[in-house]
């Protein structure tokens, strides 16, 4: 792994900062150096799995610590055998070295209340966020570090690790909280203040926006890279909506089904012309969208952005090549506004098909594939068909704990 984040030593050097008593900044090495022989001999429980910001990798942590894997082509990169335990959040960023960690699953002795950032390079922890609760998720960008406690959001700078926001936050016990990765955007959603609400902070431009979501609970959100466009389910899980995060328009609407559904992981293609969903129902859909960004040039600033929606009559006019297919609708849908909004819905283009009884969570990848994780170790790797849709075709099945998966 090579490095992106410059002067890793400047976070050593910030242990003066002080002013905020539910952190702390240490350089001690509590965090047991790495022993590759310490568990040989036992076979690793997953804890976690988690993809990177641009979905060509994914972390997972283990029982016994950490591992990293390659998805296109498939291979584990490498691994960290600990002997302490584990961890139940291993969050990367990008490629580079540095990895945010939180201790969890079997027999850990990592406290799940504090952040560890290591740094792979130099095989050490090089500093440490410690809190009074429960950590339930770490966001990292280039120059951001963000904690996710269960009522509060603490966003830090990563070069001197100081506080730059605390956001109030309703209960959060998924830690839902996603950010934008492009460089001239900084834009982080999270949930708001009250049932159903996403509060959308564009930091760049001093901009907060609350977008009425749903009725019920929100149960899973993503950003494009930009942030410019968000994605959001609620516990009920038949709906998926889209929303322009400038002016919380609410540009396209899809139905994964009828029945209650537990959402496990929504994921925009990076050309925000796709939509992948992952459910407790067995199937990860596929949407077509019809909604793009429209800027000045490839430059452009967020207030030069533009989110457009385009009408059912012209929705593939200038948003997707003419060899794309769009979501089927219901035989009625003609009578939109007389029937119930069931009938007017928009479903998936695409389907594949993964057991019920354990949580996946899908990316897109290059060439029209879609890859899926599973918390019981397996990753598929899946096509479909832009034009036509349908069951998506299997590239791909491996069951990613097994010892010769290991890299030599």
């Amino acid at each position: 792994m090579s490095s992106t984040v410059s002067n890793p030593r400047g976070i050593l050097q910030s242990a003066a900062y002080g002013g905020h008593d539910s952190r702390s900044n240490s350089t001690s090495v509590s965090f047991v150096r790495p022993e590759s022989e310490s568990n040989e001999n036992e076979e690793a429980e997953l804890v976690s799995v988690s993809w990177n910001q641009d979905s060509g990798c994914f972390a997972a942590g283990t029982s016994h610590g950490f591992r990293i894997y390659n998805c296109e082509p498939f291979k584990e990169t490498f691994r960290r055998e600990l002997k302490n335990g584990g961890f139940k959040i291993v969050e990367m960023l990008f490629r580079s070295n540095i990895l945010a960690l939180v201790g969890g699953g079997p027999n850990s002795q990592y406290p799940s209340s504090k952040v560890l950032i290591w740094d792979d390079h130099q095989s050490r922890c090089i500093s440490e966020f410690a809190f009074r609760s429960e950590i339930r998720a770490v966001k990292l960008r280039r120059d951001r570090i963000v904690v996710v406690l269960e009522h509060k959001i603490y966003v830090y700078n990563f070069m001197d690790l100081r506080l730059l926001h605390q956001i109030e936050t309703q209960a959060n016990p998924r830690g839902l909280c996603c950010l934008s990765h492009h460089s001239n955007t900084s834009v982080l959603a999270c949930p708001g203040l009250h049932r159903g609400e996403v509060r959308v902070e564009h930091f760049g431009l001093n901009m907060v926006q609350t977008i009425n979501a749903h009725d019920a609970s929100i149960a899973c959100m993503t950003l494009t890279l930009d942030g410019l466009l968000l994605a959001t389910a609620s516990t009920k899980g038949t709906l998926i909506r889209i929303f322009n995060t400038m002016d919380g328009t609410r540009l396209q609407e899809v139905r994964r089904g009828v029945d209650r559904a537990d959402i496990y992981s929504i994921a925009l293609s990076p050309n925000v012309q796709w939509l992948a969903v992952s459910s407790d129902k067995g199937t990860v859909h596929i949407f077509s969208l019809r909604v793009r960004v429209v800027g000045e040039d490839s430059h452009s600033t967020e207030n030069a952005a533009l989110l457009t929606q385009q009408t059912y009559s012209n929705s593939l006019q200038g948003l997707v090549s003419p060899a794309t297919g769009t979501n089927p609708g219901s035989s009625l849908s003609f009578m939109r506004g007389v029937l119930p909004k069931y009938f007017s819905s928009e479903w998936s283009f695409a389907q594949f098909h993964v057991s019920e009884v354990t949580q996946f969570f899908a990316a897109f990848g290059s060439h029209n594939t879609v890859a899926i994780i599973g918390m019981d170790g397996s990753f598929y790797r899946c096509s479909f068909d832009p034009v036509n849709g349908g069951e998506m075709v299997q590239l791909e099945y491996i069951r990613f704990l097994k010892t010769e998966n290991r890299p030599s």
